[in-house]
């Protein structure tokens, strides 16, 4: 078990410790409405600040402003969800995979496994593929031909890679997630699909993590390109040839249809559907379920989606949505009868 005591949590923070009792040694964090004295804690969200002054935690990562309402001890930090992603590696005790090939795995050749690196059972790595040191490939991976793997990137088990697959350093790609598949490329000819053999590839920056069972398809043509310090959650669809920029992110079920380019330091929430062919800029927030399909050219925050209603209230919603086209003919023939000039976007 790890043991660190308040005094060395906020040394490794360079934070300010304001002890209100003694320097007490927690081993793990915990939620602030259940975390006990062995435990600390965060408050970062103001709609658990009600728990504040009843928590029993040993000790709370706060803002300097919220601080003098603590009972117990506090770190001072000027983000407390930050500081809480640096303690939470502080006891991270996940198993750490040890060098070395396993007996089963199957290896080409021609590739030069390093020292460093880790072969989980029943691995294949084939033709032309470069490992960088300390890189993990779990258990049942796949890695095609010409796939390249830079220092410190870690496949979990059963993640296959298909071939032109390069990726930088320090990336993690989670189970299932399959990387450089066909981009969905067809031709129709007098009504029979002519498959379009997809010639590109797929390119990942350095600092990546890719969810468990995401997609990323192969570029058609040119390469699919993820950009460095991408996060990409659980579950999502990239198709081929699409952009992604540095420091994106994109939650559970995003689904990003071909050639779309994202820019730098956006956010895609659960579910966000984005058309193919066009281009968001930088630093773009999409909301949950959102539909986009068209240019996204300044940088905020962009929804399309009804949020739950109560069932009554949605079908009068329904109802009265079904009617606009009616109404809206209604207003013409007014506006028209009146005399009145239309609005060019009515």
């Amino acid at each position: 078990m790890t043991i660190y005591r308040l005094s060395d949590i906020a040394a490794k923070l360079d934070a300010q410790l304001v002890l209100k009792g003694d320097d007490l040694e927690v081993s793990g964090l915990s939620p602030i409405e259940s975390a006990e004295s062995q435990h600390i804690t965060f408050l970062s969200n103001a709609k658990y600040q009600k728990f504040l002054d009843v928590t029993k935690a040993g000790a709370v990562l706060i803002t300097q402003d919220l601080a003098r309402l603590c009972p117990v001890s506090v770190i001072v930090v000027k983000d407390p969800y930050i500081a809480f992603a640096k303690v939470a590696a502080m006891f991270d005790d996940s198993p750490r995979a040890s060098a070395g090939i396993h007996p089963t795995a199957c290896i080409d050749a021609s590739v030069k496994v390093p020292d460093s690196a880790s072969i989980g059972p029943f691995v294949v790595v084939k033709k032309g593929v470069h490992l960088g040191e300390r890189v993990v490939l779990g258990a049942h991976s796949v890695v095609s031909e010409n796939c390249v793997l830079g220092e410190g990137s870690e496949l979990k088990p059963h993640v296959t890679l298909y071939h032109h697959v390069r990726m930088g350093k320090n990336c993690l790609i989670h189970s299932g997630a399959v990387l450089g598949s066909d981009g969905f490329g067809n031709a129709n000819e007098n009504g029979r699909w002519i498959k379009v053999p997809q010639l590109g590839g797929v390119a990942i920056g350095d600092e990546v993590e890719i969810g468990a069972n995401t997609t990323i398809d192969r570029g058609a043509v040119t390469d699919t390109k993820i950009g460095n310090n991408v996060r990409i959650d659980n579950q999502v669809q990239i198709a081929h040839n699409v952009i992604v920029g540095d420091g994106t992110a994109m939650a559970a079920q995003v689904g990003i249809a071909g050639s779309a380019e994202i820019g730098r330091h956006c956010l895609l929430a659960g579910k966000v559907g984005i058309n193919g062919h066009i281009k968001i800029t930088d630093q773009v927030i999409v909301l949950a379920m959102s539909g986009v399909s068209h240019d996204l050219t300044q940088k905020g925050i962009y929804s399309a989606a009804i949020p739950a209603q109560p069932v009554l209230q949605w079908n009068k919603t329904m109802a009265r949505l079904n009617r606009l086209d009616v109404l809206m003919q209604k207003v013409k023939h007014i506006i028209k009868h009146l005399g009145l000039k239309e609005d060019k976007h009515g």
